[in-house]
Order: C-alpha cells, then sequence, then structure tokens
C-alpha cells in the first residue's frame, strides 16, 4: 500500500524520525513529541516526552477494518496526571503524527486519527504511567444505528420539525400513478 504526503526524510540516509501526538480534551490539547524539547509544526508546539512517550504499532491493511492504537506515557509529572484523572477523556480525538526533522526543516504526517478509549494508570511512587488505547474512526461502522424514522425521533432532535409528521399515514396509503 502506497501513502500519499509521505515526508522525503524518510528516504534520506540521515533520517531523523519522530512521532508526536495531538490528544483533545474538553479543557485544552495536551501535545507531545518523543523528543527532547519543544518542536513547532504545523503552527503547533509540541513538549519533548523523550524515551517516555511510546506508541504501539499503527497497522493497515487492504480490508476496510478498525485497528487501535496504544499510547503509553511513562514517568509523568503530576500536570498530565490530571488530565487522566479529572478530563472526561472517552470519545475524544487523538491524532499520531510520523515525521522527520532535517536540517531545521520537520516534515509529518498524520499517521493515526481516532478516539481515545480506555486510559490505565499505573503509580510508581512520585510518578505514574498511563496507557492510553485508542479506536480508530472506522470503528463507528460497527457501531449500530438506533435512529428511526418516526415522527416522535426526529421531534427528539428537532422539536418544531413536522417532517417525518404524515409517514404513518403513508403505509396504508393507496396512490393512483399516472392516471
Amino acid at each position: 500500500m502506497t501513502r500519499t504526503n509521505v515526508p522525503s526524510g524518510f528516504s534520506d540516509d540521515s533520517l531523523v524520525a519522530f512521532m508526536a501526538i495531538d490528544l483533545f480534551f474538553d479543557s485544552g490539547t495536551v501535545r507531545l513529541w518523543n523528543g527532547y524539547g519543544d518542536l513547532t509544526f504545523n503552527s503547533n508546539t509540541y513538549t519533548g516526552g523523550g524515551n517516555f512517550l511510546a506508541v504501539s504499532s499503527i497497522t493497515e491493511d487492504s480490508e476496510i477494518s478498525a485497528k487501535g492504537v496504544t499510547v503509553t506515557l511513562s514517568s509523568i509529572n503530576s500536570t498530565i496526571l490530571s488530565y487522566a484523572l479529572n478530563e472526561d477523556y472517552q470519545n475524544r480525538i487523538i491524532d499520531i503524527y510520523v515525521g522527520t526533522i532535517d536540517n531545521g526543516t520537520v516534515s509529518s504526517y498524520k499517521a493515526f486519527s481516532g478516539r481515545m478509549d480506555v486510559m490505565t494508570i499505573t503509580e510508581n511512587g512520585d510518578t505514574s504511567d498511563v496507557s492510553l488505547t485508542a479506536e480508530s474512526r472506522l470503528i463507528d461502522l460497527e457501531r449500530p444505528r438506533v435512529r428511526r424514522n418516526t415522527t416522535e425521533d426526529q421531534k427528539s432532535l428537532y422539536p418544531g420539525d413536522k417532517g417525518f409528521e404524515f409517514v404513518n399515514s403513508l403505509q396504508e396509503a393507496v396512490l393512483e400513478w399516472g392516471g
């Protein structure tokens, strides 16, 4: 499978590769990358997580199927831990980028976009490890749709809408066509 927008630095012998994540919480976005210091690309600044940030393999295949990913933050401080403990994270967006740095020029592409699912916290004395699993957006294809084409269902979302008001009376209607 050929990917589009793959950074040109991947074919260079002097490759400096990185991964970065965007975690979109209600109170703000957490941006981390697996290097040291700050990294700016796509008009956003990412805080270095060094070796403490790990991302499981991101897999694709020729079939349309939902694949998940796991992001692990090891030995994190209380600031990031507060997001894990206090934020409503489920179904919030997570983006994972893969990129290169070549003489200060950053190239990247989005390797995964999905929704946060389960966050597990393990305490190690003064620090904590957080493991976050995320689902691909394709998981929505497997969820049942519970909407009905009834006036009651339509009015639950749009109280003044009368678009389905006559659906029941049409069930037994005899229509003469042509004539």
